[in-house]
């Protein structure tokens, strides 16, 4: 099982971390041991100072497929939850600087938590997913699917060209703004559509 996360796929998040506009869409990965139990803490990990939570829908790949047409794209996908992309931004600015690649920024253990996921038929408008995190109850990040710079489609063309898609394979794909610090003590509420999906503390 691979995990694909998508950077900068919100114009505002791009933004707000003065990044450059991408042109396609750009990704990297997370092993399998970045999923985090749910019902499980994330533990604040000792080699970094700065931990930012950055909230994302992901999907969930139904079937095997390489360089799929963008126009079939929709049948290789069959489920949505939300989660968190957990990064270690010191790290990541220290990797940029350097040129080096951003993996013990982004890949470290428990890293990604997600939500249960939910059959995209079963959602109102699949067309306009409405998404969200409280950090101890308030309101820190809101998006929509619509406002992604490049669609779910778009996403599964692009990266499977690349890398062929399993069942079981699962897609962050990309984060609003109002990315920030993480605490211990901290509690994370992520909600899909209004409906709150999971809730995990900060050890």
């Amino acid at each position: 099982m691979k995990i694909i996360c998508i950077g900068r796929n919100y114009l505002a998040h791009v933004k707000e971390l003065d990044n450059d506009l991408p042109t396609e869409p750009m990704f990297f990965m997370k092993p399998e041991t970045a999923l985090l139990p749910i019902g499980e803490p994330f533990s604040y990990p000792d080699f970094s100072k700065k931990v930012h939570y950055e909230t994302e829908l992901v999907l969930r790949i139904c079937k095997t497929g390489k360089a799929i047409d963008e126009k079939l794209a929709s049948e290789y996908y069959d489920a949505i939850t939300v989660g968190i992309d957990f990064t270690a931004r010191d790290l990541q600015s220290q990797c940029k600087a350097k040129g080096h690649p951003w993996e013990i920024a982004k890949a470290f253990d428990y890293s990604a938590p997600i939500g249960k996921f939910k059959k995209i038929s079963e959602l109102k408008n699949a067309d306009d997913i409405s998404f969200g995190m409280k950090l101890n109850g308030e309101c820190v990040q809101q998006g929509h699917s619509r406002d992604m710079i490049f669609s779910f489609d778009k996403i599964i063309a692009h990266v499977s060209r690349f890398v062929t898609l399993k069942e079981g394979d699962i897609i962050f794909t990309g984060t609003p703004q109002g990315v920030g610090e993480v605490h211990v003590g901290d509690r994370l509420e992520l909600f899909l559509e209004g409906n709150s999906m999971f809730m995990f503390q900060v050890n």
